[in-house]
């Protein structure tokens, strides 16, 4: 299957029943839609004393010569994790700014880009 196939066969799950499953009340979660939402930073205040919690930062410069880059690797960690047992939350923040640069290149004008990805504004 392509990957167009498998995001269109997929079923998205309910934001807030994913957050009950993983602890996290609904007052600390801000949603946008019934699929996605922030998580407050009260929520890592309130765990940052469990003996089990982590938090990874994933970072990189260069993606590697097969295109594996912080997206690809962020998102085989929280997958992998889940896999075997453990609770997990991926936070991807500023994707994909490739388009920006690209764009900047063309332009004489400079352009600031935050929380964009498709580098039209």
């Amino acid at each position: 299957m392509s990957d167009l196939e498998i995001a269109r066969n997929v079923e998205l799950k309910n934001i807030t029943k994913i957050a009950k499953k993983l602890e996290i009340d609904e007052n600390d979660i801000e949603m946008y839609g019934k699929y996605k939402a922030k998580i407050s930073d009260t929520v890592y205040k309130k765990v940052k004393n469990k003996e089990n919690g982590k938090l990874i930062l994933v970072t990189a410069i260069n993606p590697t010569p097969l295109g594996e880059g912080k997206t690809t690797i962020s998102i085989g960690l929280a997958d992998g994790l889940r896999k075997i047992g453990k609770k997990s939350i991926l936070a991807l923040r500023e994707p994909s700014l490739g388009p920006v640069f690209r764009n900047k290149r063309r332009s004489n004008r400079r352009r600031i880009c935050t929380n964009c990805t498709n580098g039209r504004y």
